[in-house]
């Protein structure tokens, strides 16, 4: 009877390692499958940041004096202009490459080696905010009106890719990480956001959504990256080859949360 004992003992534990050991195997084989490298012929199709708040809230690519010479829109060609004078390199002949991120800062490939902000892997630029009363910003995909269509979005024929992209907006020694696939939640680790939006039928302005504080006729300083995260599962060789389209907007509501006129 001991015999018995101990040999069914004996299986049991050899099982439970064979089933560690497989599952060890299926974690490894899922973080595989979620980096891949993307094809030369993946480009971007088109990119704007638009702010539609009337005459509360502009931005620009340089900081200025005063609310007038800011903008409420910023075109993916300006953008990319920008990027070409700072990083050497051309937005619409670079194709993305999944990387990911630690600090919200310093990016890696799969390996652990570094990315290069020069390279073109991933996208790093500076916006310049300044409002016209004190206000906390918030990314809205809300349209500014009924058929507007100017809400934020990512968007691609590819319906996986939306989902392995990441966008971050730091500043004040903070981050917000914008991930559209996470749905209308919002997670803080240290002094990293991460959040989603909902749809723009039922997107409310509230502290899953909110970003970083401005203070009337004061420049914003804000360091925006863009980048395909290798560690989603949406991140596959399925993407390869696809284009994408990213549009970004802006709102702010007062110091008692309720929003600013459009």
């Amino acid at each position: 009877m001991k015999n018995n004992k101990t040999l069914i003992s004996a299986r049991s534990r050899l099982y439970t390692s064979v089933l560690l050991v497989l599952l060890a195997l299926v974690a490894v084989t899922a973080a595989t499958v979620a980096w891949f490298s993307i094809a030369d012929n993946t480009k971007v199709k088109s990119m704007s940041l638009d702010i539609v708040s009337g005459t509360d809230l502009r931005m620009d690519l340089d900081p200025h004096e005063t609310l007038e010479e800011y903008v409420k829109t910023l075109s993916f060609d300006q953008i990319a202009e920008r990027i070409r004078q700072e990083k050497g390199f051309s937005m619409q002949e670079t194709p993305l490459e999944p990387v990911t991120t630690q600090d919200e800062e310093t990016f890696t490939f799969e390996n652990g080696t570094a990315a290069d902000s020069a390279s073109g892997v991933y996208l790093e630029f500076t916006l310049h905010f300044m409002a016209a009363a004190d206000m906390v910003v918030h990314l809205t995909s809300a349209d500014s009106s009924s058929g507007a269509g100017d809400g934020t979005e990512v968007t691609s024929e590819n319906a996986a890719l939306p989902s392995s992209m990441r966008i971050s907006f730091a500043t004040d020694g903070k981050t917000w990480i914008y991930d559209p696939g996470m749905g209308n939640i919002s997670v803080t680790e240290g002094n990293a956001t991460t959040f989603g939006l909902p749809a723009k039928d039922a997107m409310d302005l509230n502290d899953d959504n909110a970003m970083f504080s401005m203070k009337e006729g004061v420049n914003k300083e804000v360091k925006v990256h863009i980048w395909m995260e290798g560690t989603d599962p949406a991140c596959t060789d399925g993407l390869k080859g696809a284009d994408y389209a990213i549009r970004l907007r802006f709102t702010g509501t007062d110091e008692n949360g309720q929003p600013f006129s459009e």
